[in-house]
């Protein structure tokens, strides 16, 4: 990952052109983590004070070095744990929003691959998501529409059957959004995926805000057209801002996870950027990555 959780924060107002700042180290792992990976990770953080939490699966070590990210990231790579530098000034309070990618972020699916297997084309759509994931698609209004064209006649009832069937949360996904909303964020779905089912999990989660594509349907059938403009990442970006802006806060003060190329512009408006078992080039871009630990993860940094 690059430097850009170690950018100015609009909270702690540590100015480092010098010198990086010291932070706590925040690894995180599904199981408990073995005792061996203490004393290495601890070497190799810098750190002199250690604790561990949550039955043994966080440790935070405290006095960390950011310098030391690209030793951290090999180690904690192959022994499948998830680190983040964070500065131990910030609380989860301190934040106002936690704006959310749908598709293979909040849940576990790409909904547009799911209702293309209803007409047989799962394979052809699931390639055009994605290599347009991935970055290697720049244009995402001619991905999307390529991809809507193959669902042309299709009954919309598979919408329905999608959501009932397939479309599952991602781990911890409704742990992280209870103890957002107890600190006090507001949530946001902005999604280049579908309203039908933003609207549906809106409902299901108590979600504060959510932005999506309309899929056209006419007598019963999808046309192989969306209406309306095309959320994109830039449409993600400015949706964003325009929450923040209806809530009175900073876009500073926001937190964005993705996965996508297409998140990259709206993850980096916000003062805390999350790739969810992203794609490379978001977890290069992004402030931290949650690669093996679920969403409930963005909890345990504070």
């Amino acid at each position: 990952m690059t430097g850009h959780a170690l950018r100015v924060s609009h909270f702690s107002h540590r100015y480092f052109s010098r010198s990086p700042p010291v932070m706590n180290l925040v690894i995180q792992s599904l199981d408990p983590i073995a005792e061996s990976h203490l004393k290495p990770l601890t070497a190799l953080a810098r750190s002199q004070h250690t604790d561990r939490a949550d039955a043994g699966r966080v440790l935070q070590l405290r006095g960390a070095d950011p310098l030391q990210r690209p030793d951290i990231d090999a180690y904690c790579g192959t022994h499948r744990l998830d680190y983040a530098f964070i500065d131990p000034a910030w609380r989860l309070s301190d934040f106002g929003l936690v704006a959310m990618d749908m598709d293979s972020t909040l849940i576990t699916i790409e909904c547009i691959d799911e209702i293309a297997d209803f007409c047989g084309l799962k394979a052809e759509v699931a390639a055009i998501t994605e290599a347009s994931m991935r970055g290697e698609i720049k244009d995402f209004n001619e991905s999307l529409t390529r991809r809507v064209a193959l669902l042309k006649g299709l009954d919309a009832s598979a919408l329905e059957r999608v959501y009932e069937e397939r479309l599952r949360l991602s781990p911890g996904a409704e742990i992280m959004l209870a103890g957002a909303k107890a600190a006090g964020l507001k949530t946001l779905l902005v999604s280049g995926g579908f309203t039908f089912f933003t609207e549906k999990l809106k409902a299901r989660l108590g979600l504060d805000f959510t932005r999506a594509n309309t899929l056209e349907i006419v007598d019963g059938k999808l046309t192989g057209r969306v209406t309306g403009e095309i959320v994109n990442a830039d449409v993600k970006a400015r949706t964003l801002r325009e929450t923040c802006a209806q809530l009175g806060i900073d876009p500073q003060r926001s937190i964005a996870m993705g996965d996508g190329s297409n998140d990259l512009k709206m993850m980096a408006e916000a003062g805390l950027s999350v790739a969810f078992r992203a794609k490379p080039v978001v977890r290069e871009a992004a402030g931290l990555a949650l690669n093996f630990v679920g969403l409930d993860g963005l909890l345990r940094l504070f």
